[in-house]
């Protein structure tokens, strides 16, 4: 595969800086190096984002905050991942907060619509960014990207890039939610969205719902995106993340899951978000970011 890596180091959508310098983190890591020793191609590897650094934005509306730079510099990705897509390549974007998720689903949307295909997505992350301005504890974007994305919320994100919804709620899964605030989960199931939390892999066991996973998009979508937080793993194995709860999935769980979902075949596109280097243990969180993304792209134990 032609492989298209585009760094997002951006953390205006949260409340606790350092994410920004998690695409570098994970290029340390090695993950273009990675990603050719399975034989793909990388593409290309740079950063579409041209904004000022943070300390030279406005904050402007407290329960949006930075969302005149957070729509620019999706608005810039949304075009690099649309075009990634239409040149039949396989766009991997590397976060930042997760935010980016309204541009990378946003160009994916516009790409697939063109090309007559149903886009699905699998969430993995411990929150389920489906809060509005309305509902929002914080004001932080990247709590409201899904939501935005589904078409609920304020019209500057509901109509990034283009105008209308970038994805039917029908066909967005998540999976590792641990931590969901109460109108956010009204707005959720009222939405219709599909849900695995870390309540239901315990009860069900781990194997048995990444099998639901796989029926859910198998019979729904032509085309996933993965979107990957790593605040779904627990602190123990990802300890470079802004937002640390205990009871998450353990990092075996998570490379299943990944190889699991390169199996299936219909994984077109990628994100993994919210490694912040300040906070980490010699790279660690980085480290694991590559071996997730070398699974999800075709990498095999034996």
């Amino acid at each position: 595969m032609n492989i298209h890596i585009l760094e997002m180091p951006i953390d205006f959508g949260a409340s606790r800086h350092g994410s920004d310098m998690g695409p570098s983190a994970i290029r340390l890591a090695g993950i273009k190096q990675r990603i050719e020793s399975l034989g793909h191609h990388t593409e290309r590897y740079f950063s579409p984002m041209q904004i000022n650094p943070q300390e030279y934005e406005e904050i402007g509306n407290p329960k949006a905050k930075y969302l005149d730079a957070i729509v620019k510099a999706n608005n810039q990705l949304a075009t690099e991942v649309e075009k990634a897509v239409l040149q039949d390549g396989f766009p991997l974007i590397l976060g930042g907060d997760h935010s980016i998720a309204l541009g990378s689903i946003a160009g994916l949307s516009a790409a697939y619509q063109k090309k007559g295909l149903r886009l699905g997505v699998l969430y993995v992350d411990a929150h389920g960014d489906f809060n509005t301005a309305e509902t929002s504890p914080s004001g932080n974007i990247h709590g409201e990207c899904m939501a935005a994305n589904c078409g609920y919320g304020l019209p500057e994100l509901t109509n990034l890039y283009f105008e209308g919804r970038k994805l039917d709620p029908k066909n967005l899964c998540y999976v590792g939610l641990r931590s969901i605030d109460p109108e956010e989960r009204k707005l959720m199931k009222e939405a219709g969205v599909t849900a695995f939390t870390m309540s239901d892999i315990e009860r069900l066991g781990f194997c048995e719902v990444v099998k639901h996973i796989l029926r859910f998009f198998r019979r729904k979508v032509d085309a996933i995106h993965v979107s990957f937080d790593m605040d779904c793993l627990d602190p123990m194995y990802a300890p470079g993340t802004g937002y640390q709860l205990p009871a998450g999935m353990t990092n075996r769980e998570a490379l299943l899951l990944m190889e699991e979902m390169a199996d299936c075949g219909l994984v077109r596109s990628a994100e993994i978000v919210e490694v912040n280097p300040v906070l980490d243990v010699r790279n660690q969180t980085a480290t694991l970011a590559v071996e997730l993304a070398a699974r999800l792209l075709g990498e095999k134990i034996y």
